[in-house]
């Protein structure tokens, strides 16, 4: 391999300058793992490329030599993604951060891999829009198609797959295709968008991207509602989502993630499940749709509900709940983060939350549940010892049956996370005969199985 690798890079240097390619070992170990728990494992070397033409000749040389690519955002993925199990080269799409046209009459916006969320967000806002799909972490444009990532506006404004118009994806031998139009909707073709969004890197490289903008709503508005239980809680979910109000974001907080926030975040919020709610539209819709919340909320014991439409206010409150992860892991240091990530119909979602801390009270290990449960997805941040076999052991089951409780109710695995490593193993029991088709476009598609191996499958 070492010699193979110095070949890849002899060949590579004929394109790409000098400092695009590294094998500087702390830019190694930084490509060496992601925000997960998984084990890292350290690239060969790293790779910048500026353009698609430098994409394609990286895909084209790692082709050639049979060496593996896993591409790299910012590494904020949470299942392995980014980590190369096996001896490969990381291709970091950094300095492929350009926002490339803004059209206001049409609502979309072309962008490079590596912008990220937030310069997105900075550059709209000078248009009066913004991008609605926010997974709290400031992850790149190209590794939240890569993933379908989605968030806390999903239950109004969808995931990534609904957002993306068409997207520039270079294959594994260095052809380069457009997916889709810039068009709101087509019936021609497969639905290639489809296809490549969620599929983790194991399919090409994204180098552009074309996503759909909205108009910044007229009036916002968010509050907190507090219930004696997360059971009650999820049941308003349910009564406010079946009533069809149209609700941008919905929330749920457990006691003990409300208290990792008021340490973390230094706030005084009650130590209750909390349900965290936004509204979008016009000031009087907005007064009909938060009142009649409010009646609904009544209905399942609401303790407390208050709103607040100051844009600091607000701030302060969802800046809270996207650093809810961080609060554990500063709460529990020296401790390992597992975040779940089951989705369910949300019929389901009430009893599954409640098996879920019935499972984190059995193991006894430290956590708490939270989630987007407009679109019945939730999550339990669950911290153990990495170095007790017994508390990893642990997490893993408790993990286990969090999932398999979810696909036996017509769930997934992940909602919005990806499978990269950690979900291998629950994709025959979720997809059957499906992961079979899903291969055979692998292979089609990557005959040499050099785009980020032994992802997915």
């Amino acid at each position: 391999m070492e010699t193979t690798i110095t070949s890849l890079i002899e060949e590579l240097s004929k394109h790409l300058e000098i400092s695009q390619i590294t094998q500087n070992e702390t830019l190694l170990e930084q490509h060496s793992k992601d925000e997960s728990y998984h084990v890292p494992h350290k690239p060969l070397a790293v790779v910048f490329p500026k353009n698609t033409i430098d994409v394609q000749h990286i895909t084209r040389c790692c082709s050639q030599y049979e060496v593996p690519i896993y591409p790299f955002g910012v590494g904020s993925s949470l299942e392995g993604h980014v980590i190369p199990n096996d001896p490969g080269i990381s291709v970091n799409f950094s300095l492929m951060n350009n926002i490339l046209e803004i059209n206001p009459e049409d609502l979309i916006v072309r962008v490079q891999p590596g912008v990220t969320r937030t310069q997105l967000e900075k550059e709209l806002k000078k248009y009066g829009l913004f991008f609605p799909v926010d997974p709290g972490a400031d992850a790149t444009l190209g590794g939240m198609a890569a993933t379908n990532a989605s968030g806390t506006l999903t239950v109004k404004y969808g995931t990534m797959r609904d957002n993306v118009r068409t997207m520039e994806v270079v294959l594994a031998n260095g052809t380069t295709i457009q997916t889709g139009t810039k068009a709101a909707k087509s019936s021609s073709g497969y639905h290639l968008n489809g296809l490549f969004v969620g599929s983790e890197g194991t399919l090409g490289c994204i180098t552009e991207l074309t996503l759909k903008v909205f108009g910044i709503p007229e009036h916002i508005a968010a509050g907190r509602a507090t219930f004696p239980t997360v059971h009650q809680a999820i049941e308003a979910v349910v009564s406010v989502l079946q009533a069809g109000i149209p609700i941008a974001r919905i929330e749920i907080v457990d006691e003990d993630s409300i208290l990792q926030v008021n340490q973390y975040s230094e706030l005084d919020l009650s130590i209750e499940p909390t349900l965290f709610v936004e509204f979008h539209g016009n000031k009087a819709g907005l007064a009909e749709d938060m009142a009649f919340t409010e009646q609904l909320f009544e209905d399942f014991d609401c303790t407390n509900i208050t709103f607040e439409s100051d844009t600091a206010a607000r701030n302060q409150l969802w800046e809270a709940r996207h650093n809810l992860a961080y609060a554990y892991v500063h709460g529990y240091k020296g401790r390992k983060m597992m975040i779940t990530d089951v989705c369910l119909p949300i019929s389901y979602l009430a009893d599954a939350i409640s098996h879920a801390r019935l499972m984190l009270d059995t193991y006894g290990l430290p956590g708490g549940i939270t989630g987007h449960v407009g679109d019945g997805n939730f999550h339990i941040v669950l911290m153990f010892d990495q170095h007790d076999e017994q508390e990893v052991q642990y997490a893993q089951e408790l993990n286990e049956k969090v999932v398999a409780y979810a696909l036996e109710r017509g769930g997934t695995c992940t909602g919005e996370h990806g499978v990269g490593t950690g979900k291998k193993k629950y994709q025959q029991q979720e997809h059957g005969e499906a992961l079979t088709v899903m291969r055979q476009l692998k292979q089609a598609l990557d005959p040499n199985q050099i785009m980020n191996p032994n992802k997915i499958f």
